[in-house]
């Protein structure tokens, strides 16, 4: 790796500030490195371009988000716009629950929650009922604050009673959940896993999953929660910030012991007493793809709202971290994503009473360093992009499985000795698989069609009007009155939980209710997600129809909302247009995925 992209890598594992870099290898941070890695400091101004930021950059490295650095109009960004906002801890519920209605089968790998203080009274009923109908059961629940990170104000409840609902004068925001009872154990410990995962962009959607990634352990054996136990977060909570304070957290120089150790390591052991490792791991990967897709829509609205089409300004990539936990079953479950995951491979360590010194952790090494090093490689200006059509021709066909052999790794020639790369595609490699689930996705093009070219992220009444018109959605039995009293109320209900919202009207969460509800009436007889499939096919061949006059502002409008790549791989022939095909077609791929049932895909543990 040339000393530019290694000083660059260097820098992110040691710096939290924001980074800038280009191909000279002028980086905007308070540190340089050498080439063999060692770290000298430097003043900052022989770090600094010199003539400020006018020159553009092709890479700039945000520590928090996207707003870090507000005058940046070319180039590529390491963070989303919205992401922070969408992986907060409601907004992602949200997402996953919007999913959890049109595919319920395929979204159980998160658990049941409620969102507060909204959905507290149909919390403490649904509760009440259900020890009303058995007394043994006693449900424990956690509680997590919408904002929270690293542990901080997570508790365990057993009764609804045990709430805390109030900050103050503030109510507060925040996901109580369904807490897992039987978790997988090792070493008679709790653990969860932090898996690194790549999104590359949204358009093509393109995830990468790191193959290695880090298992934290709680550092007290876990019991069944109990009334007496349910304040020991050392036994319930694996949260590293938390247990690193324990003084039973071991700090390892190996892989496969102490309170952190390489998730490799933890699944051969699991091989070793005869569990299927590749079917675990498969099953991370669907989960890793499917919430994905889940928070995506919103995503799309945020990013068009910042960076509308025809604006100058720079693509965006981003390093997320999921933590999942293992159930005794070994089925995994999604505890949360977190949008800035830390890349520090030192910890603090008190080598005298009183006396800390940041030393290095090889686990955390083994893992960031090949997560960021191939970030970077994968997002290098000077590669040429893989075309949408090469990435398609490297996916598999309808019938094909993620394969269970070892794959070959691809490697540029320029790319010298360096390891090959540890960032596995899993999409759109896997895209038949997962495609038809894509259908808020689907949604939020027609919402964000609508929108208009001021590049905001509310649809106003007129706009909702226009909606209905054009895609001819209102009849006899239902009028522009009633659609006037349908926007009205649910605008009017999404506004009392969007408190912090940029803006009046409707937002994508409420234009999807009113879509679903829109897709009841019109296809009463079918399943919702049916009901969803057959009135977005409806919308989307009368969007197709050029609109009278030839209007250009609203075609140009159309053509960038409903971005091509999302209709053409949702419909299998892009011959056809009208609603018969486009429901066969449709039927075709629900039936599809029927036989290939996702949680049967094996992918290989390579490592």
């Amino acid at each position: 790796m040339e000393s530019g992209r290694l000083c660059l890598l260097l820098c992110l594992l040691h710096n939290t500030g924001t980074i800038t870099y280009t191909e000279s290898g002028r980086l905007n941070c308070g540190q340089h490195y050498n080439a063999a890695g060692g770290r000298r400091n430097i003043h900052n101004a022989t770090c600094k371009f010199p003539l400020g930021r006018r020159a553009p950059c092709d890479i700039y490295w945000h520590g928090v988000s996207f707003h870090d650095n507000e005058n940046i109009v070319s180039g590529q960004v390491n963070k989303f716009p919205g992401m922070i906002e969408m992986l907060r801890k409601i907004n992602l519920s949200r997402a996953v629950r919007t999913m959890q209605e049109l595919f319920p089968e395929e979204y159980d790998f998160y658990p049941r929650s409620w969102i507060l203080p909204e959905e507290c009274q149909q919390f403490s009923t649904q509760i009440r009922m259900v020890k009303e109908n058995d007394a043994s059961v006693n449900p424990t629940f956690i509680v997590k604050p919408d904002g929270g990170s690293q542990g901080d104000g997570i508790y365990l409840i057993r009764d609804p009673s045990d709430l805390k609902l109030m900050v103050g004068s503030q109510a507060k925001q925040a996901v109580v959940q369904e807490y897992i009872q039987r978790p997988l154990l090792i070493d008679k410990l709790k653990f969860d896993i932090r898996l690194y995962v790549l999104l590359k962009s949204l358009e093509p959607l393109e995830i990468y999953i790191a193959k290695e990634g880090l298992t934290r352990f709680c550092t007290e054996p876990y019991q069944e929660p109990s009334q007496k136990n349910l304040s020991h977060v050392f036994m319930h909570l694996t949260n590293y910030s938390l247990n690193v304070h324990s003084g039973n957290f071991v700090h390892s120089n190996s892989q496969s012991t102490g309170s952190k150790r390489s998730l490799s390591s933890v699944l051969y052991r699991l091989a070793a007493k005869g569990v299927d490792i590749k079917k675990v791991w498969s099953d991370i990967i669907a989960l890793v793809i499917k919430t994905t897709i889940a928070v995506v829509p919103e995503l799309r609205v945020y990013y068009q709202a910042e960076i509308p089409p025809g604006k100058p300004g720079p693509t965006c990539f981003q390093i997320l971290g999921f933590d999942i936990l293992l159930m005794k079953n070994l089925k995994p479950v999604l505890l949360e994503v977190n949008s800035n995951p830390s890349m520090r491979i030192e910890h603090e360590q008190e080598m005298a009473p009183g006396v800390f010194e940041y030393v290095p952790s090889p686990v955390d090494e083994e893992v960031k360093v090949g997560v960021i090093r191939d970030t970077l490689r994968l997002m290098d200006p000077g590669h040429k992009r893989t075309s949408i059509s090469n990435l398609r021709a490297g996916g598999l066909d309808h019938g094909e499985e993620i394969p269970m052999e070892a794959e070959p790794q691809d490697r540029s020639p320029d790319e010298g000795a360096l390891p090959s790369l540890c960032l596995k595609q899993v999409y759109p490699k896997y895209t038949k698989q997962f495609n038809y689930l894509r259908l808020v996705e689907r949604i939020a093009a027609l919402f964000i069609r609508f929108l208009g070219v001021k590049g905001n992220m509310r649809l106003g009444p007129t706009a909702f009007r226009t909606f209905i018109r054009t895609c001819k959605l209102s009849n006899s039995n239902f009028s522009m009155a009633s659609v006037d009293i349908l926007y009205i109320d649910i605008t009017r209900r999404w506004s009392g939980t969007m408190a912090d919202s940029r803006e009046a009207g409707m937002g994508l969460q409420a234009f999807v209710e009113a879509f679903f509800y829109l897709a009841g009436r019109r296809f009463k007889s079918q399943p919702l997600r049916e009901q969803v499939a057959s009135l977005l096919e409806l919308c989307e061949a009368q969007l197709e129809t050029p609109p009278p006059g030839g209007e250009e502002r609203r075609s140009v409008s159309c053509s960038r909302a409903l971005p091509r790549s999302i209709r053409t791989q949702t419909l299998p022939n892009p011959q056809l247009s009208s609603p018969g095909p486009l429901r066969r077609a449709a039927s075709q791929d629900y039936r599809l995925h029927q036989r290939l049932k996702p949680r049967s895909l094996r992918a290989n543990l390579e490592n």
